[in-house]
């Protein structure tokens, strides 16, 4: 599977998004809450790695300076192709350099980086609803609407295993 190095949610927005995917699997859309292993966090992915040495990547993140907490607003939602409908949050000043920096500290080559996470390719996003099919599309936007403006800020860090959903902390925040 993919490891992914992801920005962790404060405990209010992180409750407001396990309320919204709860709503909507009531509804009957599948969302990251049942999604393969049904251990996913609410989260913002910088990087996934398609292969990876787990102590090298925490290695190279550590390694960078800590750049501390940031706060997103979302405002919008997004279809992705393959039925994924994601918050999209207005991109912070500074957040695409963290990314890129992230990036680059990895040193990951195109076959292991993710193509979605290549600088200037990536689009910041918080999945809500995954495999939606058309006909589902109104629900997911009526329940993000609900929510919506949403401001969260994100504290603390992690690697997350999108194969088993485990969580290794980050002591610094890239």
């Amino acid at each position: 599977m993919a490891l992914a190095v992801c920005l962790l949610f404060d405990g209010p927005t992180d409750r407001a998004l396990r309320r919204l995917w709860q709503r909507l699997e009531d509804d009957g859309v599948p969302t990251l809450a049942t999604h393969t292993h049904g251990r996913h966090v609410p989260h913002l992915s910088l990087a996934v790695l398609r292969s990876w040495d787990l102590d090298a990547v925490r290695a190279a993140v550590e390694a960078l300076p800590d750049a501390g907490p940031t706060t997103v607003r979302f405002d919008a939602i997004a279809a992705f192709r393959r039925g994924r409908m994601s918050l999209v949050p207005a991109l912070p000043s500074g957040l695409a350099l963290r990314q890129e920096r992230l990036v680059a500290a990895l040193g990951a080559s195109e076959q292991a980086l993710h193509k979605h996470y290549v600088p200037g390719v990536w689009t910041p996003h918080v999945t809500v609803a995954t495999r939606v099919r058309l006909e589902q599309a109104p629900l997911v936007l009526a329940a993000a609407y609900e929510i919506l403006p949403l401001a969260g800020t994100l504290p603390r860090a992690a690697l997350v295993d999108a194969g088993t959903g485990v969580v290794h902390p980050l002591a610094t925040v890239p």
